[in-house]
């Protein structure tokens, strides 16, 4: 175990680079079961989720290559995979659930462990479970896997989903890519890395329309084919990057970036006092002065999302004035709340709800990191604290940004990695 040691009083400046999203390329791994051959994917973060994941696919018959240098996976499914994914490897990762789909449509059956992952609240698999038994899968639950068959294989059908989860989604279109029959789904999420999966399907011969939107239609193929796919960049990573810049009153460039994917967000933070302009590579941040603290609730896509949360808690409290934050997807996800606490902020929580009035400065202490997302917007606020924070469980860090204090680092941050066990001072 490790945690990050950061210096308060830094205002980062200069360039950052994302890479390849996190929430994309671990579907577009598990999307590759799809197609016996070779699949290769580049832009694929060097992170810990990559490496289950990859772990996960030779579990079930895989040959994976991962080259987190230069970012590629390369995945070689044979004829005949296996259809059991293990809770060894399933409760460190959520994202895990969704081999679901991709296996039920090449085998037949699935036994998948219920998923574990970051500490943010329940987030339910019935609507995976509704989507798949409308395309003719039988699915219940049994010592802790979810069993799912289709000896008869799929067909299309009509789905509507009560709320536009991204996994529900990604699981459905995987699962009826190779179903017989058209399959409509409505009230589907409309994500970045939902597109990018679905172009990574019409590649390998998928006839796919309507992803981006809320209704998307997928006429099934008896077969697909291996290709070569770049992942899409990563907006998490790069709205980080922004909040950390207009948090710490810096100046810095988000290369690799793609603001269209942010909106929300970089929307916020510019109504807010924060410059943000595009360049050539990206765009860049720039929040010279204090700026003021804005109101802001989480939303499905094109809303502000909840993976950014914990960075507008993290920016609210310090700056200026009050705001009110509101969670609408994840229950647990206020646990950064009480971590902000102990730096010095100043919260009110309210169920789904959290008041903040910003302080100037907050002060250093001992902190720990739930969640990826969590962490990360801690040592952020390490940044904008009198004296030395740390921030316990690092790893959870390490599942969603690929070096991150070395990234900050390079931005002029004073931010180190030691033994968790080691004394604070």
């Amino acid at each position: 175990m490790e945690r990050f040691r950061v210096v308060g009083g830094t205002s980062l400046r200069g360039e950052v680079s994302v890479v390849g999203a996190k929430n994309s390329a671990l579907k577009l791994m598990a999307g590759a079961l799809l197609a016996v051959g070779r699949t290769r994917l580049t832009n694929v973060p060097a992170i810990l989720d990559v490496t289950i994941m990859a772990e996960l696919l030779r579990r079930l018959g895989c040959v994976v290559d991962y080259d987190a240098t230069s970012g590629v996976v390369e995945i070689d499914v044979p004829d005949r995979i296996g259809h059991r994914a293990d809770y060894e490897l399933v409760r460190a990762l959520r994202a895990s659930i969704c081999v679901l789909g991709p296996l039920v449509a090449r085998c037949g059956e699935a036994h998948v462990a219920i998923p574990g992952g970051d500490a943010i609240g329940s987030r339910g698999l019935d609507l995976h479970i509704s989507g798949l038994e409308t395309l003719g899968a039988s699915v219940h639950v049994t010592h802790g896997y979810l069993i799912a068959a289709a000896p008869n294989g799929l067909h299309g059908g009509e789905i509507r989903l009560d709320f536009p989860s991204v996994g529900a989604t990604e699981n459905v279109l995987m699962a009826a890519v190779l179903a017989k029959g058209v399959t409509r789904v409505t009230n589907a999420a409309r994500e970045p890395e939902i597109v990018d999966i679905a172009q990574f399907l019409a590649k390998m011969g998928a006839t796919i329309e309507g992803a981006g939107s809320s209704v998307i239609e997928v006429q099934g193929v008896s077969a697909l084919t291996p290709v070569s796919h770049q992942v899409v960049p990563d907006r998490i990573a790069a709205g980080t990057w922004a909040f950390a810049a207009a948090t710490t009153e810096g100046d810095v460039e988000v290369v690799g970036g793609v603001a269209g994917h942010m909106g929300a967000a970089l929307d916020l933070l510019t109504e807010a006092g924060s410059d943000v302009v595009l360049t050539e590579r990206g765009f860049r941040v720039t929040g010279t002065g204090r700026r003021a603290a804005f109101d802001v609730a989480t939303l499905p896509y094109p809303g502000f999302p909840t993976d950014l949360q914990p960075f507008a808690l993290t920016y609210n409290a310090v700056a200026q004035g009050s705001a009110m934050v509101t969670e609408n997807l994840f229950e647990a996800r206020f646990r950064t709340v009480q971590e902000l606490a102990r730096l010095g902020a100043d919260t009110r929580m309210d169920g789904h709800h959290v008041m903040l009035h910003g302080v100037r400065r907050l002060s250093g202490a001992p902190v720990e990191a739930s969640d990826i997302r969590s962490g990360a917007a801690l040592v952020i606020a390490g940044l904008v604290a009198d004296g030395i924070t740390t921030v316990s469980k690092a790893h959870h860090v390490d599942r969603g940004y690929a070096g991150f204090d070395e990234a900050l680092r390079g931005l002029g941050a004073d931010v180190t990695r030691e033994p968790d066990e080691a004394p604070y001072i």
